[in-house]
């Protein structure tokens, strides 16, 4: 039996398989091994009824999560899902990896994450080429859930947001500036917090304000990502991953067209792609 987990840091899916099949598929609160310790990801594992039941019966775990891009944080995943799944050989690796092969498979190309976070890469076929992206919700996440949550928070505090969009806001969202500031500077993860600004967004998508807020981050994201990993990979194929790419994508191909870029597909969750070829691997 293999099991494959993809998460981001809103949410996790997983799938076991075994024979060919596909046995359970089920999705949970998210992952990341750079915001999480080992006993959230522990008690995460305990709660689950399909993983208690067949944790010795896997043989195999392929795991891609947002912050296991370093070899310590990788390590961290391996130790918990080891001492969990006893039986079975655990591989950790980064979202990016897992896009890529939802996408490309075994062949090269510039992959893209864009939801919760972003990133991008160029793939060669059989790893990522690595590069200074990938800073985080803080530094970096161009365009993504958290990025667009940021601004709608900083608009909504600093009294930027338009009158009839920020009723609107609250009448979804009862909060004020306290408890903004408390979630985003004293709680243990504060990306939790943002994220939960995407229904709304999406919901809301075709407002004027809103609208102009996505396409704005869709094009930071381009600019930032894509057309300088376009400009040292040339003619390369462009593949994206994630709920904003996948949620957006009328404007994103708008805008990749107008920057002379050949986006290929973008799918919305790798992880049934990623099934699809650790079956056949396996």
């Amino acid at each position: 039996m293999i099991l494959i987990i993809f998460t981001g840091s809103r949410y996790a899916d997983w799938r076991l398989a075994d024979k060919g099949k596909v046995l359970h598929g089920f999705r949970t609160a998210g992952i990341n091994s750079y915001i999480q310790d080992e006993n959230f990801i522990n008690q995460l594992l305990n709660k689950n009824t399909d993983l208690l039941y067949n944790a010795e019966k896997v043989r195999k775990i392929f795991f891609f999560g947002a912050g296991a891009s370093s070899k310590d944080r990788q390590e961290k995943i391996v130790r918990v899902f080891s001492s969990f799944f006893k039986n079975a050989r655990v591989k950790a690796s980064h979202d990016l990896d897992a896009s890529a092969i939802a996408t490309f498979g075994d062949e090269k190309g510039i992959v893209g994450i864009i939801g919760s976070g972003s990133n991008a890469a160029y793939f060669t076929g059989k790893k990522i080429v690595e590069n200074n992206y990938g800073l985080g919700y803080i530094l970096a996440d161009e365009g993504s859930t958290n990025w667009l949550s940021k601004q709608v928070l900083k608009d909504f505090l600093t009294q930027a947001m338009p009158n009839g969009f920020r009723e609107k806001f609250l009448e979804k969202h009862n909060i004020d500036r306290k408890v903004i500031l408390e979630k985003i500077y004293n709680s243990p993860n504060p990306n939790i917090f943002l994220t939960s600004f995407a229904d709304f967004i999406l919901e809301n998508k075709n407002d004027p304000y809103m609208a102009s807020l996505v396409k704005k981050g869709l094009d930071l994201y381009i600019k930032t990502y894509l057309i300088p990993l376009a400009d040292n990979y040339p003619d390369s194929p462009i593949c994206l991953t994630g709920s904003v790419a996948y949620n957006y994508k009328e404007w994103l191909m708008e805008l990749g067209n107008e920057y002379h870029l050949g986006i290929q597909s973008i799918v919305k969750e790798p992880i049934q792609n990623l099934t699809k070829y650790y079956i056949n691997k396996n």
